[in-house]
This record gives C-alpha cells, sequence and structure tokens, in this order.
C-alpha cells in the first residue's frame, strides 16, 4: 500500500520524509482524493436531517488524508523540488482544482449547508460554530454554488487553468533564478565585499567545479553583492538580471502567464456577479473592499513620499559627493546606501554579524517565546528530515505537553526557492476530545556557514527570522476545535500581525541581550552598537514605505483596476502604475510582475497591501507591550489568548480589541516610522 495513503507509524505522527519517493505522489493524490469524494458522498446521502454536526463539522474534517498529502507535497515542491516533483505539480494541481470545484459546485451538499444556514437563529452555536458555518456558506455562494450549470462547466474550466498558470509561473521564476551565474576569475572585481561572503562565493565556485568565485540571484549571494561590491558595472549586470527574471525572450517568460492569470481572475470575479477580482477577495478581509485598500496606500503615500524624497535628494546628493555619480540608478541604492547609513551612524552589518551567530539567533527566539508564552524547544532526531540541513524540534509547554512538532530549514539550495516563509505540515485541531497538535515549519535563505565561520546573520536576516518564527507561533500555539479556522487561518489582512509585531523584540536592549552575542569572544551586544541599531531602524523609511506602496498599488493595478483584456503589454502597464512611487530611472530590461511571485503564484492578490495594514496592528500591538514591559506576562497571555490560539475564530478586529482595549491607531506606526509630523 502507499504510504501516504495509510496512517504515518511515525513518531509523533510526523511525515515520513525519507521513504517517501516521488513516484508514489500522484497515485496516492488519485486514492486520496478518492476517499475524500467518499466522505463527501457519506454527508450528501446521509438520511438524517441537516445539522451542523453531520454537515458542517463533517464537511471541514472531511479529507484530511489529501489536505496531509497536499502539504507535503506543496512543501516539497517549493523548498526541495525537482523536475520530477514539478512535472508531477502540473498534472495534480489540475486534479485538484477540479476536486475543489466538486466540492462547491455539488448541489446537494449546497441544500445541505444552506439548510443548517437557514436555521442558524434556531441553533445554539458557539462562536467558533457560528464563524466556521458563516464559512462553509459563503465558500459555496461566492464561489459559484448559484450558479446554472452551464456557468459552473466555465468556472471549473477557468480553475483548471489558473492552478496550471500559477505553477508554471512559479517554475520560471525558480528556473530563472538557477540559471544566471556571475562567474567572477579577477578578485579585483570582488573589491568592497566582505571576507565572508567572498568565501561564500569562492566556496559556491568550488561546489560547481569552477574556480574564483561565483555570484548568484539568491539572496544571500545577491544582496551581499549589490550592498557592497565596488565594481559598479558588475552590480549593474547583477541588478538587470534580478529585474528581468521571466521578462527575456526564451521559454522561462512570464509575461502571457501574467496577462493570463489576470485575465482569468477577472472573468471569473465577473462570472461570480464581482465587479473585479479585488473584489471577490477583498470581501472576505479586514479592508472589505479595494477603495478601503486605495485610499489606505494614497493616504499612506501622502505621508511617505516628501520623507523618501528628501532621503533619495540625499543619498544622490552623497553618492555624488562621494563617487561624482550623477545619476543614481537602482544598482546604487543598496551601495551608497550603506555608505552613508555607515557615516549616519557608523554602523555596518559586517560590525553587526559577529553577534548574529544562527544558532545564538535560534537560541535567542525560543528564549523570547519561553519568556512570553511557556514554551520550551528541544531539538530531537528521531523524526524524518526531508533535507540534512533541516533542524527538528519538539516543542512543549510548562507542563511537558506537547504544542507542536517544528521544522526550521535556513539555507539555500537549487531546489528551493527564494525568500522566506512558513508553513503547515499538519493542522491543529480537536476530534473526539482529542488536541491534535500542529507541525509547523519556517523556511529561509540565510548565508551558509563556511570552512572557516558559522552561519553570520546580517540585521536584515535577524529580523526575517523573527518574522517567520512569529508566524510559526500563531501556528503553533492554535487551539480551535476545527481545522479549517486553525493557526494561520485568518483574514489575509490579519496574518501579518503576530510576524511583524515578534520583529520589534530585535530593537529592544531586553531582547538582544540574551542573544546577541560574539561568536568568537562570548561579548555581549554593546550598549553602543544597540543604541545604533535603533537610531537607524527608521534609515530611508520613507524610501521602504514608498517601496512597499508600489508593490500594493501594482497589485492592485491587476486585479481592482479595468478589465485586464484592455492590457497587452505588461511593462507598459506596470509603469503607469509606478509613476507616482518612482525615485530611480526605470530599467528598460526590467520588469517586476513577471517574478511578483506573492501575486501571481502564491496568496497574496489583492492583499499585498495587508504587509502595511498588519505594521499599523503590529505598530499600535507593540507600543501596549512598551507601555508595560517588553516580557509583561499578562499583556503576552492576552496576546496568546485573544490572538495567537484563536485563529479564525471571530472576525479579527474583534479579536484585537479583546487584547488591546481599543481599535489600532495608525498614529503609533508613523511615529515609529519617522513619518509624523512634529
Amino acid at each position: 500500500m502507499n504510504i501516504l495513503n495509510k496512517p504515518f507509524e511515525t513518531p509523533y505522527n510526523t511525515a515520513p520524509f525519507s521513504k517517501i519517493h516521488d513516484a508514489d505522489y500522484l497515485p496516492a493524490f488519485k486514492i486520496a482524493i478518492n476517499k475524500a469524494k467518499a466522505e463527501i458522498d457519506a454527508i450528501t446521502k446521509n438520511t438524517e436531517a441537516p445539522s451542523f454536526e453531520n454537515t458542517i463539522a463533517a464537511l471541514d474534517f472531511s479529507g484530511e488524508e489529501l489536505d496531509r498529502l497536499s502539504s507535503i507535497f506543496f512543501n516539497m515542491n517549493s523548498a526541495e523540488t525537482n523536475d520530477t516533483i514539478q512535472k508531477i505539480a502540473q498534472d495534480v494541481s489540475p486534479l485538484l482544482s477540479e476536486f475543489s470545484n466538486d466540492i462547491t459546485l455539488n448541489q446537494a451538499l449546497f441544500e445541505r449547508v444552506k439548510s443548517v444556514y437557514n436555521n442558524k437563529s434556531n441553533l445554539d452555536l458557539t462562536k467558533e460554530q457560528d464563524t466556521l458555518l458563516d464559512k462553509k456558506y459563503k465558500g459555496f455562494s461566492r464561489n459559484g454554488a448559484n450558479l446554472p450549470e452551464d456557468k459552473k462547466q466555465e468556472l471549473r474550466e477557468i480553475d483548471k487553468n489558473l492552478s496550471k498558470l500559477k505553477l508554471t509561473f512559479g517554475e520560471n521564476v525558480l528556473a530563472e533564478t538557477n540559471n544566471f551565474e556571475l562567474h567572477i576569475t579577477n578578485e579585483a572585481d570582488l573589491a568592497g565585499l566582505p571576507e565572508g561572503a567572498k568565501e561564500a562565493a569562492s566556496n559556491l565556485a568550488e561546489s560547481k567545479g569552477k574556480t574564483g568565485w561565483l555570484i548568484t540571484l539568491d539572496y544571500p549571494s545577491y544582496i551581499p553583492f549589490m550592498t557592497y561590491a565596488d565594481n559598479r558595472e558588475l552590480r549593474k549586470k547583477l541588478a538587470i538580471a534580478s529585474g528581468a527574471k521571466a521578462f527575456q525572450n526564451n521559454k522561462f517568460n512570464n509575461q502571457d502567464n501574467v496577462l493570463q492569470i489576470a485575465k482569468l481572475r477577472f472573468k471569473r470575479a465577473n462570472l461570480l456577479g464581482y465587479k473585479t477580482h479585488a473584489h471577490f477577495v477583498l470581501e472576505e478581509r479586514m479592508a472589505k473592499n479595494p477603495e478601503t485598500v486605495e485610499t489606505f496606500l494614497i493616504d499612506l503615500l501622502e505621508k511617505a513620499k516628501p520623507a523618501a524624497i528628501d532621503e533619495f535628494k540625499n543619498l544622490e546628493k552623497f553618492a555624488k559627493d562621494l563617487d561624482g555619480i550623477d545619476q543614481l540608478q537602482k544598482w546604487d541604492g543598496a551601495y551608497y546606501g550603506e555608505k552613508l547609513k555607515q557615516k549616519l551612524f557608523d554602523l555596518d552589518d559586517e560590525k553587526l554579524k559577529p553577534y548574529f551567530k544562527l544558532e545564538n539567533v535560534i537560541r535567542g527566539v525560543f528564549t523570547i517565546a519561553e519568556k512570553l508564552f511557556g514554551l520550551q524547544f528541544e531539538e530531537i532526531n528521531n523524526i524524518d528530515k526531508y533535507h540534512d540541513d533541516v533542524l527538528t524540534y519538539k516543542v512543549t509547554d510548562t507542563n511537558a505537553e506537547l504544542v507542536s512538532i517544528f521544522y526550521a530549514d535556513f539555507f539555500p539550495r537549487s531546489g528551493k526557492r527564494n525568500g522566506a516563509w512558513m508553513t503547515v505540515y499538519k493542522p491543529q485541531y480537536i476530534k473526539t476530545g482529542k488536541n491534535s497538535r500542529p507541525h509547523i515549519s519556517i523556511v529561509c535563505n540565510f548565508t551558509k556557514p563556511t570552512k572557516t565561520k558559522p552561519s553570520l546573520l546580517t540585521f536584515n536576516e535577524v529580523t526575517t527570522l523573527f518574522h517567520e518564527f512569529g508566524h510559526a507561533l500563531h501556528g503553533m500555539l492554535a487551539n480551535t476545535t476545527y481545522p479549517s479556522l486553525s493557526g494561520t487561518s485568518v483574514f489575509w489582512d490579519f496574518v501579518e500581525l503576530p510576524s511583524q509585531v515578534l520583529e520589534n523584540w530585535c530593537y529592544e536592549q531586553e531582547a538582544l541581550e540574551i542573544f546577541a552575542t560574539h561568536y568568537e569572544t562570548g561579548e555581549v551586544i554593546p550598549m553602543d552598537l544597540i543604541q545604533k541599531i535603533k537610531a537607524s531602524a527608521t534609515f530611508h523609511e520613507g524610501m521602504q514605505t514608498m517601496r512597499q506602496i508600489s508593490f500594493g498599488l501594482l497589485d492592485m493595478s491587476w486585479h481592482a483596476g479595468e478589465s485586464p483584456e484592455t492590457i497587452n503589454s505588461v511593462k507598459e502597464h506596470e509603469s503607469k502604475v509606478f509613476t507616482s512611487t518612482r525615485l530611480y530611472p526605470d530599467v528598460a530590461e526590467n520588469c517586476m510582475s513577471t517574478s511578483f511571485s506573492h501575486i501571481f503564484q502564491g496568496g497574496y492578490s489583492s492583499g499585498y497591501y495587508s504587509y502595511k495594514w498588519a505594521e499599523v496592528l503590529d505598530a499600535d500591538a507593540f507600543e501596549y507591550f512598551q507601555e508595560q514591559g517588553i516580557f509583561n506576562p499578562e499583556v503576552a497571555k492576552k496576546f496568546k489568548d485573544n490572538i495567537l490560539s484563536q485563529g479564525g475564530t471571530d472576525d479579527p478586529m474583534v479579536l484585537y480589541k479583546r487584547f488591546r482595549g481599543k481599535e489600532p491607531q495608525p498614529d503609533a506606526l508613523l511615529k515609529r516610522a519617522g513619518l509624523l509630523k512634529k
């Protein structure tokens, strides 16, 4: 029997990675889909009157094997993929899309759900049950259950095509990332690059049987070169290569995929009775509609733009005074920004990195989680991993009860997409009185250890680790009955609150002293460096904010504007959108949309604004911690009980107000960012 279609006989019911073969996946999906269909049939053929338990709860707990299998497979496709897995993904995605439609377009099932929904005033439901019922009903009504048969068929075709297009989009971005190498044979071309980055580049070249040094588009290689390399021509070459991902005249070009995805999403929304894809998506977000999002972004832009323009002018003047640069280009920003930061604050990542050894930062984030939420992390080696780099932990509470299994995967490799993310291998839920605990993972791309140095993180990488760990806490501390409401299953513009709020501890002396110790001497990070970190926290905040807003506006332009049928050129469309936020001259060879995986592959379509939206929440929430003490047990308990453990069981604003006692105020964010006019 296929290992993926039977209970895992493993410690803590963890995924048996070492025993899974690529060839197991496709047959396992077919079996699991048939099992899930049988479970749906059992609900629809039930002769008893529809009730919350026999219809709504039964539906939420159905397809458990399929959900588990999907999480394992698609996590592998992101973190440890290969040509075979990518081919299977292309075969599996339409099957899953079809199955999803089989549920939402199942008239008999919808009638049962609708019957319970229409009778809900007579049911004595808990708040969580009421939320689940509402979610299930909308899952049908918002996804075509009320459509006539011919329109349902049209919807199926759209969804099948979208699932394949999104996969192809991601595969093209990964291929383009992997295909570019900057091979350097003259050491003079590495001038300015820190020793650690040079050694990493040398190791990479050696691993590929080449002499000299290799720079790639993977962030741990790309970012240091763009930040420190004195050779402007090579920075230009690298920057253009990065910006041209999937925007080149080759088989990995994503322009047509972008247009097709945007058009199909628009068509789908119209079919379901919505003006645009954004209207459809935002109905189930805190923001509620595109107008609110656009007002939010434009209002923030008005506050950030004057600061951004001033910062850019200062940077231009600095580059001209230093090196006679007449026109600042995109490949100059990180380089001169770092030099200016060093001048203003006498602070650079190379001074900080020795204090941020990866193992120490991991221990630090664990200690902070213990102080705030009473969690204990024990590294264990009795569960399977999908790669040797992966670290595995057992997470327990103050009563030594299991809270979660935690996987951490920190280093780049060819089968792993760029960036950082948190994911779930198994959700939390309560069934037949047993609280089944979650299996959570974070995946990052940090600098690998070299022959002479451990993995030393930049400060930006430290905040990234804390960010993803904040998401992980949201998953680990989940404590809900139903799997679809558990952990990070919340409104998308609320999901970034736990991740972004945890980043704040990286700037606090009381927290830094826990883990920021020199990897060679053991010396705790000096106070003057902590003060410089805090002072530099708002460095170029106007430019950073405007950059984020530009991404949010680009997202909305694809999903909230006029029909995408009117867009013929991805590049021209994008250029128009960026007019109000552009600081650097445009680069003809570059296009962001063709590699904007967040919105064309991931789940952020019509949702990129949520990063800034959540910053309003996180700044307001952290202000509360600061008022009471950043390790105050009462505030931490309120955050855990009202936010982290609650998942999607109630409206996010209700949960937030229970924690904070009031609605969030944007002033805390503007004050923290230095954008509040005195």
